[in-house]
């Protein structure tokens, strides 16, 4: 009898120990992000904001009492180079959550990899409508504001400063750029304003000239542009080199002019506005604290990028706590309808399209710096559900 309890103490003790093993293993993040190629800039944002959270939640005990773990891979804004790093990740390192994308495309085709090794991605940085539209998955999420509800910030404002203007507009040549221009596109004119021209220039263009006699002759009072990365500084340079911003307002969407890029541009950036989920003036306690923490560990300010990065390792962090597990069902069911607070405020992911609700802003270049002239509640600029797929 004694032996026999003295095995079975031993073989309880055996499960124990590996059950205790397996509590102390780190979750593993994937990070699937542009390090090099034109997006960098917003690579280091997403990775700064990332690794700032992160710091934050294991020195409070971690999730769930284990430790989290960030693994990078550099995707170079490319969905083909983004599937084949997702899946080594999904597959090789058995990461139990990916994020980090930023080219839209890249997170569609991730989204893909995703639902086909039954994990969970969600971008911070991803723009175009069709993420959690039309083309939406039961395995993405977002946390960052989509190009819909950018314009509904930027066109409201644009309407009280200049009804009835005549926009022109200038996208990149690829799933963003196109679903940007739309949006926006769509946000104006349902309020009176013109379209007087459209143009997609390739990724990586480095001569907007061929496109400035198009523009001349259209005559428009506003240019909407979605170009983004070190392509901002080549088309905005070559505007004031060809003489085109003279009574021109320039306004487009919230990657193009940053705080990563917006040194380099100088004068040329001043007076620019977009719509945005996040500024470093938003008046929050939780705010403030963050671009204090934010700028010591970085040497820089906090842009959206870095801000939904950072409050995206809150949301998955709420998740798991309230599913009590890593499991992908459970996960996917806790995020649905979660609240959970960031830099902005409080954030809700709803339920239907995987898309958060947030306050949205509409931020004027001024001196070098963002600052905020309007304001449109979450409730108002998210637009309505139209994913069908779950």
């Amino acid at each position: 009898m004694k032996t026999r309890l003295s095995t079975v103490s031993l073989a309880l003790a055996g499960v124990l120990s590996a059950a205790s093993a397996i509590a102390a293993e780190p979750i593993k993040i994937g990070v699937v992000t542009p390090l090099t190629q034109t997006y960098a800039p917003i690579g280091q944002q997403v990775r700064w904001g990332l690794e700032l959270a992160t710091k934050e939640v294991n020195a409070a005990g971690g999730i769930l009492g284990r430790k989290v773990e960030l693994i990078f891979e550099d995707e170079e804004a490319n969905p083909a180079v983004a599937t084949q790093k997702a899946e080594k990740l999904f597959q090789v390192t058995k990461v139990d959550f990916l994020t980090g994308t930023v080219n839209s495309g890249s997170t569609l085709a991730v989204g893909q990899v995703a639902e086909r090794n039954d994990r969970l991605i969600a971008t911070t940085v991803s723009f175009s409508d069709a993420i959690t539209g039309d083309k939406c998955s039961p395995n993405v999420f977002r946390v960052n504001a989509r190009a819909g509800q950018q314009s509904a910030a930027l066109a409201e404002w644009l309407n009280k400063e200049k009804p009835g203007a005549s926009v022109f507009f200038l996208g990149p040549d690829y799933e963003m750029g196109r679903n940007t221009v739309a949006a926006f596109k769509a946000a104006v004119e349902s309020r009176g304003m013109k379209t007087v021209g459209e143009i997609f220039a390739p990724l990586g263009n480095k001569d907007y000239s061929p496109f400035f006699g198009q523009m001349r002759a259209a005559r428009p009072t506003v240019l909407y542009t979605s170009v983004a990365g070190n392509d901002t500084a080549r088309f905005f340079t070559q505007l004031e080199e060809y003489g085109l911003r003279k009574n021109l307002l320039i306004v487009g969407a919230s990657g193009t002019v940053t705080s990563q890029n917006m040194g380099a541009l100088g004068a040329v950036a001043e007076g620019y506005v977009t719509g945005v989920g996040y500024s470093p003036e938003i008046d929050l306690p939780a705010n403030k604290k963050f671009v204090t923490s934010f700028q010591a560990m970085a040497g820089a300010a906090p842009d959206l990028y870095g801000a939904d990065s950072y409050g995206l390792i809150y949301f998955y962090k709420a998740a798991v706590e309230k599913a009590k597990s890593t499991d992908t069902a459970k996960v996917r069911t806790a995020m649905r309808g979660l609240k959970w607070m960031t830099p902005q405020g409080e954030k809700e992911m709803r339920a239907g399209d995987h898309q958060a609700i947030q306050d949205m802003y509409a931020v004027r270049v001024e001196g070098g710096k963002f600052r905020i002239v309007s304001k449109v509640a979450g409730t108002l600029a998210v637009g309505p559900d139209s994913c069908t797929r779950f």
